[in-house]
């Protein structure tokens, strides 16, 4: 027979098994949710720029909805992290219509007589996020007044980290109808640089995005302004027929850093785009999350306060869509006729 103080050990011996046992079953749960989780690198332009505020946004975002887990990995500028999304070294990417539209078409479409981007027909499109605005930039005891004024003065341009800008600066120009051979030319090798010149005195006029950090930064030590580009009709149609994808938008005094006067900038479409590397699960967690909670991405950047799940998929784009973000779109009824038509274009090389 045995004994009570036996029984009583056996009894809490059972106990304790019973609890380690709960301990690992909670443990095993939670492993398997986070391993259900995707995970991704997240690629952006350099800190200061609106697209590293835009990939951080969406990142924490993502992560705090538990359908997607990014890191955001800057880089120099969109040209040098294109081809690790062709690679499958990068999942996802933050940048901008025009240059994966170039990159995406390969070097037999140029705009401004050029493409100087690596060809990259892997990239797909997860989501329109919203429009990226920019304008030249000034010193504010400047005496250029208009970007007619630009002309014979010097001027940021090459851009090599940052391909974009060079784009920009062209459309801008374009405007007015000037071009780069009607500037001196201040090599720079990228948007922060391009700043760094003005701020430095080794430049007249450099350009950058609406609200951008690094313009706040050079407001403050010299003090900056923005210069409006040519919004008149015949302007908007030089702006348009210059660089495709491109359109005139007004911004208001004050309503952004150095906008000291009523502006016309330059606006296009920022992306999120996916390489060769990003997985069904993962473009389906961020869309969730995205579609989910977005208007949590509002307070990371003004311009994200104009993120609407209306304009996540349109018909106005420069690369197709990702299959699982087509699958995403059905499901919640975005997809429309006029977006179907767009995704064969560009599937079958429609530009």
């Amino acid at each position: 027979m045995k004994k009570r103080g036996d029984l009583e050990k056996r009894g809490d011996t059972i106990a304790a098994m019973k609890h380690a046992g709960l301990i690992i079953t909670f443990g095993l749960l939670f492993a398997s949710t986070a391993c259900a989780q995707p995970s991704a690198m997240i690629g952006t332009n350099p800190p200061g720029s609106v697209l590293y505020v835009v990939g951080n946004a969406l990142a924490k975002v993502a992560t705090e909805s538990g359908t997607a887990r990014l890191t955001v990995q800057p880089y120099a500028g969109s040209s040098t992290f294109l081809p690790m999304l062709e690679s499958g070294e990068l999942e996802l990417g933050v940048n901008n219509a025009i240059d994966v539209g170039l990159a995406y078409n390969g070097p037999g479409f140029k705009i401004g007589g050029r493409n100087p981007f690596p060809h990259t027909p892997g990239l797909r499109l997860v989501m329109r996020a919203f429009p990226l605005m920019v304008a030249p930039v000034v010193r504010r005891d400047s005496p250029i007044k208009t970007i007619q004024d630009v002309k014979g003065k010097r001027v940021t341009g090459e851009y090599p980290a940052n391909l974009a800008i060079w784009y920009n600066v062209f459309g801008e120009l374009s405007s007015a109808g000037l071009s780069w051979k009607d500037v001196r030319v201040v090599p720079v090798a990228g948007l922060n640089e391009g700043i760094d010149a003005l701020v430095q005195g080794r430049a007249d006029v450099s350009t950058y995005a609406i609200n951008g950090a690094k313009v706040r930064e050079a407001d403050a030590s010299v003090g900056v302004r923005h210069l409006s580009i040519d919004c008149s009709p015949e302007g908007e149609k030089r702006l348009r027929a210059a660089v495709p994808g491109y359109y005139p938008r007004r911004v208001k005094k004050e309503e952004a850093a150095a906008v000291v006067d009523d502006v016309c900038v330059v606006a296009y479409d920022a992306y999120v785009i996916a390489g060769k590397g990003a997985g069904d699960a993962l473009v389906e967690g961020l869309l969730k999350a995205i579609w989910n909670d977005g208007a949590k991405l509002a307070p990371f950047h003004p311009l994200l306060r104009e993120w609407s799940r209306d304009k996540m998929a349109g018909a106005e784009i420069t690369i197709p869509y990702h299959p699982a973000a087509m699958r995403f779109y059905r499901e919640h009824g975005a997809w429309t006729a006029e977006v179907e038509q767009a995704q064969l274009r560009l599937i079958k090389g429609g530009r």
